[in-house]
């Protein structure tokens, strides 16, 4: 998988911003008992909207509302108020939802099916046909790290390997719209980390993700642009670098600096009235260490019976499905196939059982004629044993009888 990509590489290489894909103006749930009476106010007149080709976080304690968003926009629920659109369309529509993946907070799935048998069943339900289907279901578990178990039941998958698959299964129909909610939910640092490069992959290739998370890292290092809830009401939104700036601080990064030349570089600071708060080293992150360390391991050829790190980013996920599966060139082969060498072979053995079955045809109907007309066969030339010639007073009375249908019922013919 691709490293982390920071900052303004990663805003470059996205595609241009486009049209909301998601737009919410006053949108409110409330929850009600069996009388109507409101019980709580889960979404509380909130706005947003989600552009098309960025990745939007979704952010907020416990109880903030984010989930009962997300099956708003889903259609999983009906807003009380205020106004929801989804590529343009109600939420409730069906004709989008073939546009959208989902990776619900909890995976599930069917216990007693295997990986592969899985995804096969939310591939039929998108109506993918069963080459695409077989192609997705391969890319995905070698993405996913899942290949060398997807003949297991995922009843015996841990948590982080079914989230493994939920991710595989949001990803099924190649979605426009993915939201993904507490995508590295149980998921180890690696699955971690592939996760995260995943999401950074399919938004340089264009795909609206919405990300919901309570580990703000993993929001930070891939959101474009976040809102922040809490008791059902935005309290902070903007873009991500915008939101994390530090105002109050200046961080000038350098090789490292003996004693002499930190003492001289602090007292021309001080002559200008500036003090410095710390002088420290900088510190690696944890993640970045881990990685370094399982990287190493595999690269000794440790043994796992886990999940593996996973292969590259699925074909399809990263290119058009024309050009993933030849589709052209195997059109352009069977129109050739008329013009190879062979066909002309080909015809004229066609041609030569077509006039021999007609020969056939005329000879069998020359036969009928002559027997109808009293008349025997001529014999070919190269008959050693000839046969008289039939009197002409033969009795037709079996031909007569088979053409009549009589048989040798023509003793009892009343005509006789």
């Amino acid at each position: 998988m691709n490293e982390l990509i920071e900052g303004s590489t990663r805003d470059a290489a996205r595609p241009s911003i486009g049209e909301p894909i998601v737009e919410a103006v006053g949108l409110t749930k409330i929850f009600s008992d069996f009388w109507k009476r409101a019980k709580a106010r889960a979404v509380d007149g909130i706005d947003f909207e989600i552009n098309r080709h960025e990745i939007f976080g979704l952010l907020g304690p416990n109880g903030s509302g984010k989930s009962t968003t997300i099956k708003m926009i889903l259609g999983l629920l009906h807003k009380s108020s205020g106004r929801l659109s989804v590529f343009g369309r109600d939420p409730s529509d069906v004709a989008i939802k073939s546009k959208i993946g989902y990776l619900p907070e909890e995976s599930y799935l069917y216990r007693f099916l295997d990986a592969r048998e899985t995804l096969d069943y939310y591939a039929r339900i998108f109506g993918l046909d069963h080459r695409t289907r077989k192609r997705r279901i391969d890319e995905l578990l070698d993405m996913v790290g899942l290949a060398q178990v997807k003949r297991r039941a995922v009843g015996e998958y841990s948590k982080g390997m079914s989230r493994r698959l939920g991710l595989a299964q949001a990803l099924i129909n190649d979605p426009e719209l993915l939201i993904l909610d507490e995508p590295t939910s149980g998921l180890d640092p690696i699955g971690t980390r592939q996760v995260k490069d995943l999401l950074l992959e399919l938004g340089r290739r264009g795909t609206t993700i919405l990300l919901s998370s309570h580990l703000l890292g993993d929001v930070e290092d891939v959101c474009d642009r976040m809102v922040i809830l809490y008791g059902g009401k935005i309290r902070g939104e903007g873009r991500t670098g915008e939101l994390l700036a530090d105002s109050e601080h200046t961080v000038i990064r350098t090789p490292t600096l003996d004693a002499a030349t930190v003492d001289e570089i602090e007292g021309v600071l001080q002559r200008r009235g500036v003090a410095i708060d710390s002088v420290q080293r900088p510190r690696q992150r944890l993640e970045d260490l881990f990685m370094g360390i399982v990287e190493q391991a595999q690269q000794e050829a440790a043994d796992t019976s886990g999940a593996l790190q996973g292969g590259e980013t699925a074909a399809f996920l990263t290119r058009d499905e024309a050009v993933e599966t030849g589709e052209g060139e195997s059109l352009l082969d069977a129109l050739q196939t008329d013009r190879t060498p062979d066909a002309p072979r080909a015809v004229e053995k066609q041609a030569d059982v077509a006039a021999a079955a007609a020969e056939s045809t005329q000879k069998s109907a020359e036969v009928l004629d002559e027997l109808l007309q009293g008349e025997a066969p001529e014999k070919p030339e190269a008959s050693v044993t000839e046969v008289p010639d039939a009197p002409d007073d033969h009795d037709n009375s079996i031909i007569d009888g088979l053409l009549d249908g009589d048989g040798d019922d023509d003793d009892r013919s009343p005509s006789r």
